[in-house]
C-alpha cells in the first residue's frame, strides 16, 4: 500500500462472478486475516484492519480472529457501521479546515474480484469527498506470493480447470436452444445487442452443462457472450477465458451491452469502449432459473426422497452407536459416505456436525484434529446436502443422540413451531420474502427469543445450494416471491456455551388457482420426537406434523427395509 500511495485497502470474499462459495485460489480474507467464513469483507489501514461479517458467523470470527488485532465489525447489529459507511466516515475526516475541502484518500482494490455494483457505489458516495480510487493493483497476489517465498505451505492454490458436462434433459426439463430465445426475447425488450453473462451458476442453467470448479458446486469458470444471433461461451477449459476482455472491447460502436453489475466484476463493466450503449440491470437468467419448471420440480423431489433415506439411516446409526466416542469430524465423513452411497455425486456444501456447545456456532465446521467427542447426552446438530443428477438438497436436524433438559425440549418445539409458521404461510400476490422472514419467526419472537441468520435461502437445481434472489432475512431487499422457487424453511436457536438448534426443509412455492402461494415441503426425514413438548403445539402444529410423518413414511418406505423400516416407523408415529 505504502509504495502504491493507497491509504485504504478493500477485500472482498468472492471471484471474478461474484460468487458466494469460491475455489481456494480466491479466499483472500482467509489467507490476510485467517477467518474461513464464506462472507468476509476486509478494510485494510495503515495500521488497522476491519473485517465484516454476519450474524452466521460472529462466534466463529470472534474466535478465528482472537489475537490477530483485526476488529470484527457484526453486520446488522446497533451501531456498527457497514463498510461504505465506515469509508465515508473516515473521508469526512480528512476535512481542512483552511481550504473548505476534503483531502480524501486513495481507495484500492482489485478491480477483477470486486464487483461493478460495489465499485460504483463507491465512486459515488465518495467523489464528493476527493476519494481516489485504483482499481489495477492485486496487492493480495503480491502479499501471497511473499508469504510463500518464505513459507512454501503458504503457496497460493492454483485453479485447475476440469471437465465439463450436460445435464440431461430429463433433469434440465428445458433445452438450452429455448432458454437461449427466452433470455433474446429478454434483450430485444431491454434494446440490447448482447447480454454479458458473468454469475456462473446462471451460465451452468443457461446452457444446461455443470462442472467441478469448485467444491460443492457443479459450476465451471466461465463467461458467456450472448449475441442476437450468436453465444460465445469463454471457459478455463478451453484456455479462451481470458479473452472475454477482448471480446467486449471488440464490440462495435452503436451496439449495447447488458451486463449485471452484481455478478460483473468492477474492470469488465469498464471494458467496452466508447460509442457502446450500456444497459447495467439485473441479469434476466436469475428469475427464469429460480423458477423451477415442472420436470425439474418432479427430478428434484425424487432426489430428496433419495436423499431423506440416507438421513434416516445416518440418524439411526448415530443414536445406536453415539456411545463408542465418534468425534464430530467422524460423524460428518460417516454422512458423507452415507449420502455417496445413496446416489449423491457430490455433496452441496461441507457438512456441518456440531456437539453441544459447538452447534450454537451456525457455520460451524469439525477440524479433523480435536474435534469434540459426541457424547450420549444433549444435542448434535447435523446440517448437510447432496449434489444429485436430478436435483440439490440442502437439511438440518437436530438430533438428541440422549437425555434432554427441559429447556432443550421446549426450545427445540418452540424452532419447530417458527418452522411449521413457515411451512404452513399463504403468500399473497406481492408479498416479499421479507414478511414471509417475519412471519417465521413470530412463534419464537412471542417468547422473547430470535435468531441472527436468515430463515430461508433459494436453493438451485443441480446448481448451487444458496440462489438469489429469494435470499431471506431481516435486511433483506422486498423482493416479491414468485411461483416455482425452490427455498430452505431453517429457523433456529442458538445458546452460546450450551448448544443450538436448527430444523430445516427445502420448500417449493406452488401457485394455487387463486394466485396464492402456498409452500411444499419436499424434504422427507423425521423430526425429533424425544425433543417435541406435544403442551407447546397448537392441534393445528400437532396434526401438521402427524401429516408430515405420515407423507415422509410413505415415500421413504420403499427404499427401506429390516431394521431401518422400523425404526422409521417408529420415528413417524403419531404424537
Amino acid at each position: 500500500m505504502k509504495y502504491y500511495g493507497i491509504q485504504v485497502y478493500y477485500v472482498p470474499s468472492g471471484d471474478c462472478h461474484g460468487s458466494e462459495f469460491v475455489h481456494d485460489h480466491f479466499k483472500c480474507c482467509e489467507f490476510l486475516t485467517g477467518f474461513s467464513g464464506e462472507n468476509a469483507t476486509l478494510i485494510v489501514l495503515p495500521e488497522a484492519a476491519f473485517l465484516w461479517t454476519d450474524g452466521r458467523f460472529f462466534l466463529q470470527a470472534e474466535q478465528e480472529l482472537d489475537g490477530s488485532g483485526i476488529a470484527l465489525m457484526k453486520m446488522g447489529e446497533p451501531g456498527v457501521p457497514t463498510a461504505l459507511e465506515f469509508l465515508i466516515a473516515l473521508a469526512k475526516t480528512t476535512f481542512d479546515e483552511s481550504t473548505g475541502y476534503y483531502n480524501g484518500y486513495v481507495l484500492g482494490f482489485d478491480g477483477n474480484i470486486v464487483m461493478g455494483e460495489t465499485g460504483m457505489l463507491f465512486e459515488d458516495e465518495l467523489e464528493e469527498f476527493s476519494v481516489e480510487i485504483v482499481s489495477e493493483y492485486d496487492l493480495v497476489s503480491k502479499a501471497w506470493e511473499e508469504a510463500a517465498i518464505a513459507e512454501p505451505e503458504l503457496a497460493r492454490p492454483q485453479i485447475e480447470a476440469h471437465e465439463i458436462w450436460e445435464l440431461p434433459i430429463e433433469s434440465a426439463g428445458e433445452s438450452s436452444d429455448s432458454k437461449l430465445a427466452r433470455v433474446r426475447a429478454a434483450m430485444r425488450d431491454k434494446g440490447a445487442d448482447y447480454l454479458l453473462v458473468s454469475d456462473l451458476m446462471e451460465i451452468a442453467w443457461l446452457l444446461n452443462l455443470r462442472g467441478s470448479d469448485i467444491a460443492y458446486t457443479p459450476i465451471f469458470y466461465a463467461y458467456v457472450l450472448v449475441g442476437s444471433a450468436s453465444c460465445e461461451m469463454f471457459t478455463l477449459a478451453d484456455g479462451n477465458y481470458q479473452d472475454i476482455h477482448r471480446a467486449i472491447s471488440s464490440i462495435e460502436a452503436g451496439k449495447t451491452i447488458w451486463y449485471d453489475p452484481s455478478s460483473t466484476c468492477y474492470n469488465l463493466c469498464y471494458a467496452a469502449p466508447d460509442g457502446v450503449g450500456l444497459v447495467e440491470d439485473s441479469s434476466p437468467i436469475q428469475e427464469m432459473k429460480a423458477s423451477k419448471n415442472d420436470i425439474e420440480f418432479a427430478a428434484t423431489k425424487q432426489a430428496h426422497i433419495r436423499d431423506g433415506a440416507s438421513m434416516l439411516r445416518f440418524i439411526k446409526y448415530v443414536k445406536e452407536h453415539v456411545s463408542e466416542g465418534y468425534t464430530e469430524y467422524e460423524i460428518s465423513r460417516k454422512l458423507d459416505e452415507i449420502r455417496l452411497e445413496g446416489g449423491a455425486f457430490d455433496l452441496s456444501f461441507e457438512t456441518i456436525a456440531a456437539y453441544g456447545a459447538n452447534g450454537a456456532i451456525i457455520h460451524y465446521t469439525a477440524p479433523k484434529q480435536g474435534s469434540a467427542v459426541v457424547e450420549p447426552k444433549g444435542f448434535l446438530l447435523v446440517d448437510s446436502g447432496g449434489q444429485y443428477y436430478d436435483g440439490t438438497t440442502d437439511i438440518t436436524r437436530t438430533i438428541a443422540v440422549g437425555p434432554l433438559t427441559q429447556e432443550m425440549i421446549d426450545n427445540y418445539t418452540y424452532v419447530l413451531k417458527s418452522h411449521i409458521a413457515m411451512a404452513r404461510a399463504v403468500i399473497k400476490p406481492g408479498m416479499s420474502g421479507k414478511w414471509l422472514d417475519s412471519a417465521g419467526r413470530e412463534p419464537l419472537r412471542e417468547q422473547g427469543l430470535d435468531f441472527n441468520h436468515g430463515l430461508s435461502h433459494g436453493v438451485g437445481h443441480v446448481l448451487g445450494v444458496h440462489e438469489p434472489p429469494n435470499i431471506m432475512n431481516r435486511y433483506a431487499d422486498p423482493r416479491p416471491l414468485i411461483p416455482g422457487m425452490i427455498m430452505s424453511d431453517e429457523p433456529g436457536l442458538y445458546f452460546e456455551g450450551k448448544y443450538g438448534i436448527r430444523i430445516e426443509n427445502e420448500v417449493y412455492c406452488r401457485q394455487c388457482d387463486n394466485g396464492d402461494i402456498v409452500l411444499d415441503t419436499i424434504t422427507f426425514c423425521p423430526y425429533e420426537k424425544d425433543a417435541i413438548n406435544i403442551g407447546l403445539l397448537t392441534a393445528e402444529e400437532a396434526e401438521w406434523i402427524n401429516a408430515y410423518h405420515r407423507d415422509v413414511y410413505n415415500r421413504l418406505s420403499p427404499l427401506l427395509s429390516g431394521d431401518e423400516l422400523i425404526y422409521l416407523s417408529e420415528a413417524c408415529s403419531e404424537l
